[in-house]
């Protein structure tokens, strides 16, 4: 029986999971307890089913997962303890545009920029546009290495670790419990590195041949195609996630070896917050008997460590 398609990410403290109807945040507080937040969510493409055709439902996909992502990393700050942490709406829009531009800048701006230095071997514009597709990939794998190498980043790679070896092991249809999940890989081939590394890729080849106009043509042109590289790298990983062609198998193996940098082994109380999450957007009947109940545990181990009540010792009088 084909299992529901079902993705996540990894947040402050914890794993956001969305299934096909809901999304959940399940984020460990201070106090040790997993608190799970759970919402109905819709795509625009149920209302414009236009949406859902290839090479269209990849940019819709991306913007949806950046809002859906932003949310939930505002919900696990405040969950984790940074109470001041909590985005508005209004914040939220701010944060997506400084986003963008800043990747526009790190990405498209200082590549296409740099790539001018070749110009000394041959001023071919097929020749430069290749060099500044490896610069932007080179700046990209700089990028991840050096954020990987942070603490407080090593402990949310984790939580991405911990999410794949859910997922894999609700796909393998056994019940979800932290023995099962730990022998699963952290490695998945619908992993969001794994897009990201293939946008990389698809990139160099889309904007080679667009000749070598002046700097602002080159960067508004690399921008304006953006949803065509985002359709095109959507559709490729929709692929190598489904495909058991052992060719296409071989081709991924690229971006999985680059979750090794973005995943770590999580330890067992991070996989029960990622199975939390999971059960919390799968149908009842998807969840196996025998699955663990991590939210029972976490409270009744919470009532267990509070003190007894003191006996009531009458004040002496004086």
């Amino acid at each position: 029986m084909a299992k529901l398609s079902v993705g996540g990410q990894a947040v402050i403290e914890g794993v956001m999971m969305r299934g096909p109807k809901d999304v959940a945040t399940a984020v460990r507080d201070p106090n040790g307890r997993i608190q799970v937040e759970t919402h109905p969510v819709s795509s625009i493409a149920d209302r414009y089913p236009i949406l859902k055709k290839p090479m269209l439902r990849g940019t819709v996909s991306l913007v949806e997962s950046l809002v859906l992502g932003l949310r939930s990393l505002s919900y696990s700050a405040k969950m984790a303890g940074d109470e001041d942490e909590q985005l508005t709406d209004k914040e939220m829009a701010g944060t997506i545009i400084f986003a963008l531009v800043l990747a526009s800048i790190l990405f498209i701006a200082i590549p296409t920029g740099a790539a001018k230095f070749f110009h000394f071997i041959t001023d071919d514009p097929v020749f430069l546009n290749l060099m500044e597709g490896f610069l932007r990939l080179a700046i990209f794998l700089a990028y991840i290495g050096g954020i990987s190498r942070m603490k407080d980043i090593r402990r949310v790679f984790q939580y991405h670790g911990a999410e794949h070896k859910t997922i894999h092991c609700y796909e393998a249809g056994l019940p979800l419990t932290v023995a099962n999940v730990q022998k699963f890989s952290r490695l998945h081939p619908r992993c969001g590195t794994n897009f990201l590394l293939i946008v990389m890729l698809v990139s160099i080849f889309v904007y080679a041949f667009l000749g070598w106009p002046g700097l602002i043509e080159r960067i508004v042109s690399r921008i304006l195609l953006l949803p065509v590289v985002a359709g095109i790298s959507y559709e490729l990983i929709r692929f190598a996630g489904r495909t058991t062609n052992p060719v296409a198998l071989k081709l991924i193996k690229p971006g999985l070896w680059l979750q090794y940098l973005t995943t770590r082994p999580p330890q067992d109380d991070m996989v029960e917050v990622a199975i939390e999450s999971l059960k919390a957007v799968l149908p009842a009947e998807e969840i196996l008997p025998g699955s663990g109940s991590y939210l029972e545990e976490a409270a009744k181990a919470d009532t267990s460590a509070e003190p007894p009540a003191a006996d009531h010792v009458p004040a002496l009088e004086s």
